[in-house]
């Protein structure tokens, strides 16, 4: 990052899943940039860390509850006055997420809820903060796995992250004229403590999904949160409705270099 970019100063945003990964580091990267971070996390200490470490301020939420969700929103306005930016970021991705052979109802609700339902409900109940200012931007997380079919297969969140990339698109055109810009942030697989886990119980399949990615590694957190800053930036003033893809490439890879 140049230094003193401060694309954001003044302006409030509101990130889910603040506490670890792309939603850490980008409320590091937001904050350097001169944003007041609200961090959202369903995990206490690890929210209550970041927000102390951007000076911002931390609110518990399970960002499937409606409830949680319409609080989250009201704490925020009552504080800052107003919300320019919501990171709708939380999710997860469970080892009983598989193949769609192997994952049960309850597995593949579940994902659905935290990670589609919730971003459903934080745009629900943010858009209404944006309209009254007249502008705003939302990013929500899809993934590139919302273009590009695995055959090691994660069914629901796949689904889940398809139906986050259609949601952002439809919201993004639906609220164009009244300021409000929605993105769907699309990063290829992350070195995050999420992925690390998944690959250091199996090196192969690591490999396997390595092999595809031009670029030849997996992304770090901050090279999300750099694309995070952009669309939460005036210069992404002209990008709505988008399938941002931050992805090393993997999704136009046929074959990639040796």
């Amino acid at each position: 990052m140049q230094r003193g970019m401060q694309r954001l100063q003044d302006r409030v945003a509101v990130i889910t899943g603040a506490g670890s990964g792309i939603g850490l580091a980008s409320a590091r990267r937001l904050a350097a940039e001169g944003a007041a971070v609200v961090a959202v996390d369903i995990d206490e200490a690890a929210g209550k860390a970041v927000a102390e470490e951007t000076s911002g301020t931390f609110i518990a939420a399970d960002v499937s509850s409606e409830d949680d969700v319409q609080h989250m929103y009201e704490l925020v306005a009552e504080r800052h006055g107003r919300i320019d930016i919501a990171f709708n970021n939380a999710g997860i991705s469970p080892p009983e997420d598989d193949s769609i052979l192997a994952t049960g109802i309850e597995a593949w609700r579940r994902v659905q809820e935290v990670n589609l339902t919730s971003v459903y409900l934080c745009c629900k109940h943010v858009i209404p903060y944006m309209q009254r200012q007249g502008k705003g931007s939302i990013i929500n997380t899809a993934s590139f796995v919302a273009v590009l079919g695995a055959a090691t297969s994660q069914i629901s969140y796949t689904a889940s992250k398809g139906g986050v990339l259609a949601m952002s698109r439809e919201l993004g055109v639906q609220f164009a004229r009244e300021g409000i810009r929605v993105n769907a942030l699309c990063p290829g697989p992350v070195n995050t403590p999420l992925l690390q886990e998944l690959f250091a119980k199996d090196p192969e399949r690591a490999a396997r999904r390595l092999v595809h990615i031009p670029v030849g590694r997996f992304a770090e957190p901050e090279e999300i949160a750099a694309a995070v800053a952009f669309l939460a930036s005036d210069d992404a003033s002209f990008i709505t409705a988008s399938e941002f893809l931050v992805d090393g490439g993997i999704s136009s890879a046929y074959v990639t270099p040796l």
